[in-house]
């Protein structure tokens, strides 16, 4: 990730609804917004989830509350065999196919897909054996931060550091943090790594989105941040990038009123749109940061900017006094901050009122 542009993911994730047609309506609506990517999610349900575990509260609101959160992933899944037709359609859009992975296996399916770099689910931040395999995979990373304390942030960056330079995983967390203690090894982050802040909440309360994490992160591990965002609308995502954000993902769909989990907390297609032309906007208005005259200000500068001008009529030889100066626009002479060093001098001739005083 450039500090010098930000990159927008349009997440499709699982708003495919199980169709391929819709997949691929959402894969042209998101190069059709101007995002730099659009982002899939892999998983196998059988493997991701037990029939026992719970869903999440938005899920429950948003899905038959009957249905289990296995039985509700095996609706989602993204086939094997649709991958390779996406990534295609993408390629044609103009855009990259992005996917996520939530096992190894489809982790191992997804590395063949030569895509640019990997996202890292907030959900797997803590899951070592498979963030060690990503990183492992040698490809940049995007590491998503939901629900995590900065503790748990500043484990998962050791391990992918530990799978950077080390030859095979870890014995324990001991051998992790022992490597962390190496300079070497957490500059290996460097370049390669981008720690995203989120809120695992769809959709995220305002009082909950917490974008002076973002400054957190970034002191803390002195990596690029990003925001990937669950807010309701495009104000949020926005913000991030003033606030220095160098990637945004933002959730997407064709309908929010269709069936699934995530809809209702995704931007439709011309939101998207306004939010990729508000992020581009907004990143060439944050400029280089160095304070001085733009090249558009340089007449309105010498039109504007008053200078040192008579403020009564005065004869050559005359000591000046305050009340003999005063300043106003003129488009050339002294500048109006150059008159109270004049206060006291000879004048050096005769002035008529209002009269551009000449060094």
């Amino acid at each position: 990730m450039s500090d010098r542009s930000v990159y927008v993911i349009a997440e499709a994730g699982v708003n495919h609804n199980g169709s391929l047609a819709l997949a691929r309506q959402l894969v042209s609506a998101a190069a059709a917004a101007g995002a730099d990517a659009v982002k899939f999610q892999t998983f196998d349900a059988k493997k991701l989830a037990r029939a026992s575990a719970p869903k999440a509260d938005y899920q429950r609101q948003t899905t038959d509350q009957a249905e289990s959160q296995l039985d509700m992933l095996s609706k989602l899944e993204l086939p094997r065999e649709w991958h390779a037709e996406l990534k295609a359609h993408a390629k044609a859009e103009g855009i990259e196919f992005l996917s996520t992975a939530f096992d190894i296996d489809s982790l191992d399916f997804l590395a063949g897909l030569d895509m640019p770099f990997f996202k890292v689910p907030s959900g797997e931040l803590t899951n070592g054996p498979l963030l060690w395999r990503f990183a492992r995979l040698r490809k940049p990373l995007v590491v998503s931060t939901g629900m995590a304390t900065l503790s748990e942030v500043e484990q998962a960056l050791a391990v992918i550091a530990h799978a950077f330079n080390a030859e095979s995983e870890p014995a324990d967390l001991d051998e992790v943090w022992e490597g962390w203690t190496r300079p070497e090894w957490r500059r290996s982050l460097q370049g390669r790594v981008t720690v995203l802040h989120c809120t695992s909440q769809y959709p995220t309360p305002m009082g909950e989105v917490n974008l002076l994490a973002m400054d957190t992160l970034a002191q803390a591990f002195g990596l690029p941040v990003g925001y990937s965002d669950h807010t309701e609308g495009i104000l949020i995502p926005v913000a991030a990038v003033a606030r220095g954000a160098v990637l945004v993902e933002k959730h997407f769909t064709l309908d929010r009123s269709m069936p699934g989990p995530d809809h209702r907390a995704s931007l439709e297609p011309g939101e998207l749109t306004q939010m990729v032309r508000d992020i581009r906007a907004l990143a060439v208005a944050l400029g280089e940061g160095a304070k001085s005259p733009q090249p558009s200000e340089w007449k309105t500068r010498k039109a504007a900017r008053q200078q040192v001008v008579l403020a009564r009529a005065v004869e050559r030889g005359q000591v000046l006094t305050r009340a003999d100066l005063a300043t106003a626009r003129s488009g050339a002479g002294l500048p109006a901050a150059t008159l109270w060093q004049l206060v006291g001098q000879p004048a050096n001739r005769d002035y008529a009122q209002g009269d551009l005083y000449q060094p």
